[in-house]
């Protein structure tokens, strides 16, 4: 009878975190979990929004083939019967519970979260999740607003708590009733933080003074990025503190000293969130299942913090795309603990000093469509096959692959053994590869570009990241027919890793790219 599986999936969360090396943030309950864990340090997300990305992976397909690039068609309807994560779990006997934002909310999930496909009973949202937009911000002048940068008095907030607080005492009391009933559960937890708005508990920001925040190593638009790979951030320029800043559209900049703030808010609303996580992972070895639940830790996204002089998520740079990725798999990724000892202590962020190093570490590209079949061969079940190359019609198959060929390959080099190309046609020597795509309404910013709805989009941008590079192309798209012509290329962009991390150096139009085309068009 096989593991738990206990997901934990992040809302905007791009790896800001001790166990990836970043020195600024105070994350010590997630950096605990990454020692004891196969850490992924390049995973990136299908598209950087919130809907496309969480059906995708969730589902195990590409947006090309959810037909989601907004908020507005359920699956089921619009494109395929696809069977979910956790449907696959349920019917192999799991409980399957939803806590939180998992699923995103409303039409793509059928104004249910996908029950009762996905879950065994109704998923619980927290019922301090309808305040988040609401003008509980205090300003300066001692009134309300609705503000981007929101440190709190969770005592004054309606109800006198968060939604995160919320899901972690529910997922708390599911883990409890598990553990009595002694079912075997798939559980997962989404939180909402680090998503805007950064309204997080106060005592947060005392981590972090203003002035040791840095502002991004390039917080300018690049000379050669394509106008049409530019997101305006219409999202943050809607709040109350934004507005007041009066930024001129589309390419701002916002005041350095506003940048800081944000900055600062999100790393303080990154250790609130280390918080949750922290009590959550304690509550599983209080009920004493540590030692035989899976834990996943992703989030559905990144999110720049003024990288090119944007904000928010909405494109297909690295800040915007890539995620943290880590499986705690009890026996195979841990340290040899003796049973039934404390793997996750909770630890306070206000009195640690120091990080600790992941357990195991895999820099591969990898996916996060590759999650259905990765968590189904960890808990022992049996994968899903590849899906053929139209799969509209097909209710079980993933267009991602297992990685977890991965967690025990020493670095550098192939197993042995694994030479060769298994049954999806990938052969395993090749170099890993991770698509990402965003689709955009006009070749220039306007309104709509961050989050263009499906009939108004007319450009796509196909992005593929490997070790080396990351190669964008932005194509003619019809969304009456869901077709991209890549004859008809509006824009492209090259980055080369090794000299260019950050992608400030488009060299697209100076190098010739039969090469990379031939890759992205796989």
């Amino acid at each position: 009878d096989g593991m738990n599986v206990l997901f934990i999936i992040v809302d905007d969360l791009r790896p800001v975190l001790g166990c990836y090396g970043d020195k600024l943030v105070k994350s010590p309950n997630i950096d605990q979990l990454a020692s004891q864990s196969m850490v992924f340090s390049n995973a990136y997300a299908q598209q950087a929004v919130c809907a496309p990305s969480r059906v995708s992976f969730l589902t195990g397909r590409r947006p090309d083939t959810t037909r989601l690039y907004d908020f507005y068609s359920y699956w089921r309807v619009h494109a395929g019967n696809y069977s979910t994560m956790p449907q696959y779990f349920k019917e192999n006997g799991y409980v399957t519970l939803s806590v939180g934002k998992v699923f995103h909310p409303g039409l793509s999930s059928n104004y249910s979260d996908d029950y009762p496909y996905s879950w065994s009973i109704p998923p619980f949202h927290p019922s301090a999740e309808k305040h988040e937009n609401d003008k509980t911000c205090r300003g300066k002048d001692g009134k309300h607003y609705a503000n981007l940068v929101c440190p709190v008095n969770v005592t004054e907030m309606p109800g006198g708590t968060l939604p995160d607080i919320q899901s972690t005492e529910e997922a708390i009391r599911l883990l409890n009733i598990m553990k009595t009933n002694r079912q075997k559960f798939f559980l997962a937890v989404g939180y909402h933080k680090p998503h805007i708005p950064l309204r997080y508990p106060q005592e947060f920001l005392k981590l972090y003074p203003l002035e040791n925040i840095p502002l991004a190593p390039d917080p300018w638009v690049p000379k050669k990025l394509p106008a049409v790979a530019y997101n305006p951030w219409m999202d943050i320029r809607q709040r109350d503190d934004v507005q007041a800043l009066n930024v001129s559209f589309p390419y701002g900049p916002l005041p350095e000293d506003f940048q800081r703030q944000i900055r600062q808010s999100y790393y303080a609303a990154v250790s609130y969130l280390d918080v949750q996580i922290g009590l959550l992972l304690n509550a599983l070895d209080n009920v004493g299942l540590s030692n035989n639940t899976i834990v996943v830790f992703t989030a559905d996204h990144g999110w720049s913090l003024g990288e090119h002089g944007e904000w928010a998520k909405y494109s297909n740079f690295d800040v915007a795309t890539r995620v943290p990725l880590m499986f705690y798999v009890p026996g195979m990724t841990t340290s040899p603990a003796s049973e039934g000892a404390n793997v996750f202590p909770y630890l306070d962020p206000f009195s640690r000093i120091g990080g600790s190093a992941p357990q195991g570490q895999s820099d591969k590209v990898v996916e996060l469509v590759s999650l259905f079949p990765t968590l189904a061969e960890l808990a022992g079940l049996q994968v899903p096959p590849a899906c053929p190359e139209t799969s509209f019609g097909v209710e079980l198959c993933t267009e991602g692959t297992s990685i977890v060929h991965y967690f025990n390959a020493s670095e550098g080099r192939v197993e042995e053994g694994r030479e060769g190309c298994d049954t999806t046609g990938r052969c395993l020597n090749e170099e890993p590869v991770a698509f990402s795509q965003y689709p955009r309404p006009a070749d220039t910013p306007q309104w709509n570009s961050d989050k263009p709805k499906l009939k108004d989009i007319r450009i796509m941008g196909y992005s593929l990241r490997t070790m080396a590079y990351r190669y964008t192309l932005w194509v003619h798209f019809d969304p009456s027919n869901f077709t991209a012509n890549f004859q008809d290329v509006h824009a492209g962009e090259l980055y080369m890793m090794d000299s260019d991390p950050n992608q400030d150096y488009n060299i697209y139009n100076n190098t010739s790219h039969g090469w990379f085309f031939k890759k992205l068009l796989g």
